[in-house]
């Protein structure tokens, strides 16, 4: 029997360059105002749960969207829906910040951007799977996952800077031209597929997104992988959204809160590169997954408590790099464990669960805050609680079919 053989294209990176690019800008987009919740509030009269508002709408919006944008990755290709998602970041980007003095405008522009937002992060593993052979797709879903984490990051640390330089207005304006200028380059650029599959038969299309979710919901292994993705991810949010109100009652700035804020997300960058590449060196997803989960627990008992400023940012790292890491090697086992569902619909469903938990942590601890000096000890104490249960919840996964060759579990 002839050996089977797949080529994979070098286009591939550019491919990935120009998509990474444009998850940049959104995030970018979605994280701008939380690193600056204070001067942003004074700047428009209103709470700081009306600045928090502005990044709980991508969360919002996604819930809502998130199911629509998978149909249409999976039903017309991830050019065509992550083109909608560049052009829908790139307009109402540009419009933000042309309307930067009015809180409404810009609100409704964050809604636009938000409704862009699930065309891109969903397609982050059908771009793996189209252009990428099996022994890439976590390097691959890792590199997709630092775009998001490159884009929080800058977000963190250049927004105060620009915001003590030049006003809110001018750096709304300046994101929103480097907005349509990442849009321009995706529409360019971008295939939707080599000219012969990158991967043996077997590993390459899925099943269409309805009937692909109603087989994933059937496997216990992704139901509970869906409930670390609930915890993990709306931990990640809540605290990414709060970092200025987390470390403001300890005498913190806005240049430090952003400084702390980056560098959780330059840990995640580097942890999702070396994680995944460790991931796919030994095939393995789920020692990963624990050893992120229990990490992550010591990196925010640090953020909760620290009072010396090194030691917050030693925390931040800490978390960033094994939480964020859990995420591209989780996205690509919640592929291969929901075989054979769609990429783009496992991983809007996993990116879903963050979004509605998201939402509850972020009202929660507006909520459960200290009268007094506007501490969320509390909350960042039950948040750590319960990433210790998403470990324990961890330990009952299994390794996936694709990478073992055996059956999967239910």
């Amino acid at each position: 029997m002839a050996k089977e053989e797949f080529r994979v294209y070098a286009y591939r990176w550019v491919i990935l360059a120009v998509f990474m690019c444009v998850v940049v800008v959104n995030q970018l987009m979605w994280i701008t105002f939380a690193p600056v919740t204070g001067s942003a509030a004074a700047f428009y009269k209103v709470s700081d749960l009306s600045i928090g508002l502005l990044s709980m709408i991508f969360m919002v919006v996604y819930i809502i969207v998130s199911i629509p944008a998978s149909w249409v990755i999976d039903t017309y290709g991830f050019r065509v829906a992550v083109g909608i998602g560049a052009v829908l970041t790139g307009v109402f980007g540009l419009i933000r910040g042309l309307a930067a003095d009015h809180f409404t405008w810009v609100l409704i522009a964050q809604t636009g951007i938000a409704i862009g937002q699930p065309f891109l992060l969903n397609a982050l593993t059908t771009v793996a799977a189209r252009w990428f052979p099996i022994s890439e797709r976590a390097v691959a879903s890792g590199l997709g996952s630092l775009a998001m984490y490159l884009g929080i990051i800058i977000g963190m640390i250049l927004t105060p800077y620009l915001v003590i330089q030049s006003g809110i207005g001018s750096t709304l304006l300046i994101y929103g031209i480097i907005s349509m200028a990442a849009a321009v380059l995706f529409l360019i650029f971008a295939k939707e597929r080599p000219p012969t599959p990158a991967c043996l038969p077997g590993q390459e299309e899925r099943s269409m997104v309805f009937e692909g979710l109603k087989n994933m919901l059937r496997k216990k292994t992704y139901i509970l992988l869906l409930v670390i993705f609930f915890i993990g991810l709306g931990v990640f949010n809540a605290v990414a959204t709060w970092i200025e109100e987390i470390v403001r009652p300890r005498g913190f700035s806005i240049t430090q809160a952003g400084v702390a804020g980056g560098l959780m997300i330059l840990g995640g960058l580097v942890g999702a590169v070396i994680i995944s590449w460790l991931s796919d060196h030994y095939r393995r997803r789920v020692p990963f997954i624990l050893l992120a989960l229990s990490a992550s627990c010591i990196g925010l008992a640090g953020i909760t408590f620290a009072t010396n400023y090194n030691l917050l940012l030693a925390s931040s790292f800490i978390l960033g790099f094994f939480l964020l890491s859990a995420g591209p090697v989780g996205f690509q086992y919640g592929a291969e464990i929901a075989y054979p569902a769609p990429e783009g619909t496992s991983n809007g469903l996993l990116l879903m669960m963050g979004q509605i938990s998201g939402i509850i942590f972020i009202i929660g601890m507006d909520q459960f805050k200290s009268t007094g000096n506007g501490s969320m000890t509390v909350s960042l104490v039950i948040l750590t609680g319960l990433l210790l249960v998403s470990f324990l919840v961890g330990t009952r996964l299994r390794e996936s079919a694709l990478l073992t060759g055996k059956e999967n579990p239910a």
